[in-house]
């Protein structure tokens, strides 16, 4: 099954029934129609983030919020760009990165695999969602003391903390959309005597697409998320580093540069997934997209 630019998919030459395709035309109760939401420009969902920056840099100049409780985001970027002028900031950024991106690597191939193996099999689904379950029920963080014991204070136990917390949503999220394909596609395929590389390559991975994207924008997330503790766990580089010392000497403003790199690396992350999701997924035809 595989994307064309008209609305038919076609299957080794035999045409299958195009998926859903919501029109920009909705009904309302009454029975009457009327158009249904325009897409929003790209860069609408900074609008909210912007807002907040303008609201308290006005608290902090009227004096509502003191610079020893929450430094003004024009402070902060001061702030940050003397960092980087210095070469402390990108220093400290490029240890960051290489531990967020290495665990959401290894997190996003092993959730894949494992979605795989549990949303096509029914012995995989028994040996595998189980387990991923009872992870999902247990707080990642909560792990941390046991993976000390384990792997140590490092850099291995701060990836594979990050890696546990991020193979949850893409695993969540990608045996879900496995399992909601539709029957009609599989009984095609085996009317047309697909084998099992020609099945996943047509059927279940196009099939597992959307829950996948999905799973990946919250993963993307995640491992920032999941950093800012980590950094703070003996480490000497690193922006949670760069944070956590700042606490020590309370400047605020150091504390707020870290705060915006967490979200704007998170922003520009979603932003990145979301453009790779709209051209992959560019035959949909859904409602907003």
């Amino acid at each position: 099954m595989q994307p064309l630019n008209s609305d038919t998919l076609v299957l080794d030459g035999a045409p299958a029934a195009a998926p859903a395709i919501v029109l920009p035309l909705v009904e309302t109760r009454s029975g009457a129609q009327r158009l249904a939401p325009r897409k929003l420009p790209r860069g609408a969902y900074l609008l909210g983030p912007a807002v907040v920056l303008v609201l308290w840099q006005l608290a902090s100049e009227v004096g509502w919020l003191p610079p020893q409780l929450l430094a003004p985001p024009s402070a902060a970027l001061a702030t940050g760009y003397e960092l980087w002028v210095d070469g402390a900031l990108g220093a400290h950024l490029m240890a960051s990165a290489v531990r967020a991106y290495s665990g959401l690597v290894l997190g996003v191939v092993l959730g894949l695999v494992l979605a795989l193996v549990s949303g096509l099999t029914r012995s995989g689904e028994a040996a595998v969602d189980g387990l991923v379950q009872v992870k999902r029920a247990v707080p990642t963080l909560a792990l941390i003391p046991l993976a000390i014991l384990w792997l140590g204070i490092g850099e291995a136990m701060k990836v594979t903390i990050i890696t546990l917390a991020v193979l949850v949503p893409v695993y969540i999220n990608t045996h879900a959309s496995l399992r909601g394909i539709d029957l009609r596609y599989v009984e095609l395929a085996r009317t047309l005597g697909l084998g099992h590389g020609e099945f996943l390559k047509r059927v279940a991975f196009p099939g597992a697409l959307p829950g996948f994207f999905t799973g990946l924008r919250l993963a993307v997330t995640t491992c920032w998320t999941s950093l800012v503790v980590l950094e703070q766990i003996n480490t000497t580089e690193g922006v949670g580093f760069l944070m956590n010392r700042a606490r020590e000497y309370g400047q605020t403003d150091v504390i707020v540069v870290g705060l915006i790199i967490y979200a704007g690396l998170g922003l520009v992350s979603d932003a990145l997934v979301r453009a790779w999701e709209r051209r992959t997924l560019a035959y949909r035809k859904a409602l907003g997209q």
